[in-house]
């Protein structure tokens, strides 16, 4: 059986950290700035980890050899 591809827009967008949780950046921080406030803007640029509800997914499917 052939070796499976990982999804590279997917790994570009998401690192494995050492407990094997998914890190991921936030959304809505490229445009359309002006209406939101400086508390929001600056809790938007820290990373977050991905719901645990979507984990598995996108490890199996996505990242095979995660």
């Amino acid at each position: 059986m052939p070796k499976l591809k990982t999804k590279r827009a997917v790994a570009k967008r998401f690192k494995i950290t050492g407990s094997g949780q998914l890190k991921r950046h936030k959304c809505n921080t490229q445009h359309i700035l002006g209406k939101k406030s400086t508390k929001r803007k600056r809790n938007l640029r820290k990373a977050t980890l991905t719901d645990k509800t979507v984990l598995n997914s996108i490890k199996k499917k996505l990242l095979p050899y995660a």
